[in-house]
């Protein structure tokens, strides 16, 4: 405790060697190896403490702790539970458990954990902190923010909660107070280089790009290897039409993180704008020499493509007819019909616990976005997800090997599945997006307003491939392809597939679920 732990280690080593199972000799003198630098020692010790007395609900504890520190998640976790079975109410092991969780992505169960640790101790700031983190990334954005306002009223000087309030603000819209919390954060701490970084974000956001660049340089004086900073610092000078400087930010970016895909795409772009598709091609080619099969930049070399005339490259890349795929379905077993489960279907998406108005960072607009939806309790999306993964599999093993071409030549040997649900009404849209994370992406359609039916109203509501975002400096006409939805029908694709839903004005809402299927590694 008193920050002496080489000391505290050599008596501990002098009671050891006069009791060897002296078992809280063992523990501390575990702590003390490893705060020394001696982890196996200190796992020896550890180890040592809870064979001789296995209810040393301490000792497991200490060992999770260790553990988790080394990156050894699976091996912590099951330190914490032995812990919480020894002593259910044990606050550490329940917020220790916490941190493991939330480093393994499974936030669901992290927000459990939080949740039992401050009921055991509601005063303890960095417990609700790390809650808003979890329930952030749970999507379930008005209760992050609630979290964040719990632990900053117990520490108001925390600078974290600070700017990952102002995270979550501006992920639901409201600028000025994200702007407000950033400024909070940095009278605690002007050092913050997050805190600059993201206010820059909300600066750009709202236009203001000469604010956003001064936010960016600051973050970049604290932090010089911030490629998140580099890169939108490159993006802002973009949008001022200060080309060879967006072209330095995004090669500073790329000198940093070598496998920083975005960075990457936009100095594509930045070339494309300074009218050489033939170099915004070549840094494509450079990219996926080493990452093949990487979404966002096989798309944006379908773009760079077009722009140089390759029109029939563009098509092999991104062929419509080849790798889009229908996919139709009979009534479920357990279900009379399949509108049967595709009302129960919408009633479990609309009464979702993360179905919250998409965020500002999302391709969702004036509509709802959930969070993940292959979590406890399934409902009806537990067949679905046998009805996403039959199909995955089916295209997969329908597709042949052909190392000429990135999609093929990369197929994933295992499938893992992720899925969301869309929400959308008069006038939502989704804006012209990829799934940068994925291989195969789909949607499947569980409800749609009468005029979507209807051909005669064009192509409200319908999906459209091939269009890309409108940030990148297109000067030719994309070739787009269109497919009316049907409830019931689902749609399956490759992820650098460019996509967007075409607005529509009805009263009915349009429900569906995405899915992504990526690589098991």
């Amino acid at each position: 405790q008193a920050g002496r732990p080489q000391e505290a280690l050599r008596l501990y080593r002098q009671i050891l060697t006069a009791q060897p199972d002296h078992t809280d000799a063992l523990n501390l003198g575990g702590v003390a190896a490893f705060q020394s630098g001696d982890v196996n020692q200190g796992l020896k010790l550890l180890q040592g403490a809870v064979a001789r007395r296995p209810d040393y609900v301490d000792a497991h504890n200490n060992l999770g702790n260790m553990l988790k520190a080394l990156g050894r998640f699976d091996e912590a976790e099951a330190a914490y539970r032995r812990a919480l079975k020894i002593k259910p109410d044990h606050f550490d092991a329940h917020y220790n458990l916490g941190i493991v969780l939330e480093a393994s992505a499974r936030f669901n169960e992290a927000e459990a954990s939080y949740g039992c640790a401050l009921e055991i101790n509601p005063g303890f700031a960095e417990a609700h902190f790390n809650l808003g983190n979890a329930l952030k990334a749970l999507g379930k954005l008005d209760e992050a923010v609630g979290a964040y306002g719990r632990a900053l009223k117990i520490k108001p000087d925390h600078a974290d909660a600070h700017t990952n309030l102002g995270s979550v603000l501006w992920e639901l819209g409201k600028f000025d107070e994200a702007e407000a919390a950033y400024g909070c954060a940095l009278e605690i701490k002007p050092d913050h280089a997050e805190a600059h970084y993201n206010h820059g974000i909300v600066l750009q956001e709202r236009g203001r790009f000469d604010e956003a660049i001064a936010a960016y340089h600051r973050a970049l004086d604290i932090k010089p290897d911030y490629t998140e900073a580099h890169v939108n610092l490159g993006y802002a000078l973009k949008e001022l039409g200060r080309l060879d400087e967006a072209e330095a930010a995004y090669r500073r970016a790329i000198a940093i993180e070598p496998d920083h895909a975005p960075a990457h795409a936009n100095l594509g772009d930045v070339l494309l704008e300074q009218g050489d598709p033939q170099a915004a091609v070549d840094v494509c080619d450079a990219y996926l020499k080493v990452h093949p099969c990487n979404s966002c930049v096989l798309a944006f070399k379908a773009i760079a493509l077009d722009e140089l005339g390759q029109r029939d490259a563009v098509r092999f890349l991104v062929d419509f007819d080849r790798f889009i795929r229908p996919v139709r379905f009979t009534a479920p077993a357990g279900f009379t019909s399949q509108a049967d489960f595709n009302a129960a279907l919408a009633r479990h998406v609309c009464a979702h616990p993360t179905l919250v108005f998409a965020p500002a960072s999302h391709a969702t607009r004036l509509g709802k976005h959930s969070g993940e939806l292959l979590v406890e309790p399934k409902g009806p999306v537990a067949v679905l997800e046998g009805m996403i993964r039959g199909a995955a599999e089916d295209y997969l093993h329908s597709l042949p090997a052909d190392p000429a071409h990135p999609f093929l030549a990369n197929r994933p040997q295992g499938l893992w599945l992720t899925a969301w649900s869309i929400v959308l009404e008069a006038q939502g849209h989704q804006l012209p997006h990829i799934h940068p994370t994925a291989w195969l992406s789909g949607v499947y359609y569980v409800e749609l307003p009468d005029i979507i039916k209807i051909p005669a109203q064009g192509q409200a509501g319908w999906i459209e491939f091939g269009r890309p975002s409108s940030h990148f400096h297109c000067r030719v006409e994309p070739e787009v392809r269109a497919f009316q939805p049907e409830e019931g029908l689902m749609l399956l694709f490759p992820s650098y597939f460019y996509h967007r839903t075409v607005p529509f004005e009805s009263a009915g809402k349009r429900i569906s679920i995405s899915f992504d299927v990526r690589p098991v590694n």
